[in-house]
């Protein structure tokens, strides 16, 4: 008996730096430095995943370097994940660029449209300004010029970038790109998160973390 509470003794006089060196371990992403949480949690469109948005704007040069990382983290992301793009606004040639956006989206368009859209402004310096540069742009990816802009000048269209603003001031948006983590967090490029694919690996640190508190 007395051998068995000495090796019990031994063990913990062993194990417990060990326990202590897990708790003190500092956590790799810290907020207020790497990730801001905002002030009010956003509601989410789905309780039952964790949101990762992506806020963007077609014309942001950063944005179009930042789609391949994107593409790529999307495709591997866990089937827990729900993830969102969001058009940022806050200029009337953003509003155009989202209800581009809106409307493809509307008419099941935006995987043949979202690529092209970036080339264009990124890579051929068409800015797309207005309604005449956007339908030529479509009509030659096979989208029917009447079918967009019927979609394009849609009530549920305007609607939705009208929101836009709104969103933009919950999430605490101002630049792109901006990453939010399930309505609670908000990150972007700084001082301690120097690349695009650091934003990335805060963005599954957040994920994970929230997978974790359910």
């Amino acid at each position: 008996m007395v051998g068995r509470i000495s090796k019990q003794i031994l063990m913990f006089v062993l194990l417990a730096p060990l326990a202590f060196t897990a708790v003190a371990q500092p956590e790799k992403y810290v907020a207020g430095t790497h990730y801001t949480v905002l002030n009010t949690p956003v509601k989410t469109n789905d309780a039952q995943k964790i949101e990762v948005i992506e806020a963007f704007w077609y014309g942001c040069a950063h944005c179009f370097r930042f789609e391949p990382l994107v593409e790529n983290w999307h495709a591997n992301a866990p089937a827990d994940v729900d993830f969102i793009l969001l058009p940022a606004v806050w200029d009337p040639l953003m509003k155009v660029h989202a209800q581009a956006f809106y409307a493809a989206e509307a008419m099941g368009a935006l995987d043949k449209l979202h690529t092209p859209i970036f080339n264009a402004i990124n890579m051929e310096r068409n800015r797309l300004q207005n309604e005449k540069q956007l339908t030529e742009l479509v009509t030659k990816h096979g989208v029917s010029e009447a079918d967009f802009l019927q979609a394009f000048n849609s009530f549920s269209v305007r609607t939705k970038v009208n929101q836009v603003d709104r969103k933009m001031k919950d999430y605490q948006i101002q630049s792109t790109p901006n990453m939010i983590v399930n309505g609670k967090y908000l990150v972007v490029n700084n001082q301690a998160v120097l690349t695009q694919q650091d934003m990335l690996d805060v963005v599954d640190f957040l994920v994970d973390r929230e997978r974790l508190a359910e």
